[in-house]
């Protein structure tokens, strides 16, 4: 008979492995469990003697989230009209700048010259009611109409035309005010 399957294969041959697999065994659990607990311990420190109960830290902790980066404005106060220029820039320049959509490009007169040819006011009704690809108001319902009459002048006559920019019209209050004190 064969004693082959008695025979069996061990990496430890010598007492002296097997005392260094046994410390081993131990050891390198402990010192994971020793550099994971540094790792985790290992933030900033708060409590007496650092910034970090300073009344700045803690105004910067508790400050609202809605806070960050938004301009509010006063529905109240009076409305600040945009210039044609920035009107342009914000809205129509989507389209305007590259000639999208068969857009008329912007300071071309080629293609602005029978628009033009159609007058002031053809060209503001398509600006403010839209036409074709156009949505009204360049799809800024925002817009007051003297912002977008005013765009509508600024492209028009950067491509050649010499149409008036519109004035802001007085509010009625303010109107009545100046009507009543001139009398």
């Amino acid at each position: 008979m064969s004693d082959a399957h008695n025979e069996h294969q061990s990496a430890i041959k010598t007492p002296k492995q097997l005392i260094a697999a046994i410390a081993a065994g131990f050891l390198v659990p402990i010192i994971c469990i020793v550099l994971l607990v540094q790792y985790v311990a290992n933030d900033k420190k708060v409590g007496v003697g650092s910034e970090a109960q300073s009344a700045e830290a803690i105004a910067a902790r508790i400050k609202p989230v809605a806070d960050q980066g938004f301009t509010l404005k006063d529905v109240n106060a009076p409305r600040q009209l945009q210039s044609g220029a920035a009107v342009y820039q914000a809205v129509c320049s989507a389209c305007h700048a590259t000639g999208l959509a068969g857009s008329p490009k912007f300071g071309d007169p080629g293609t602005w010259s029978p628009r033009i040819a159609q007058g002031y006011d053809t060209l503001l009704s398509h600006a403010l009611n839209g036409i074709r690809a156009m949505p009204a108001k360049g799809g800024n319902p925002d817009l007051d109409d003297v912002e977008v009459a005013r765009a509508m002048v600024y492209m028009a006559n950067q491509a050649g035309a010499k149409f008036k920019e519109p004035e802001a019209k007085a509010p009625a209050a303010a109107a009545g005010a100046e009507a009543a004190a001139s009398k």
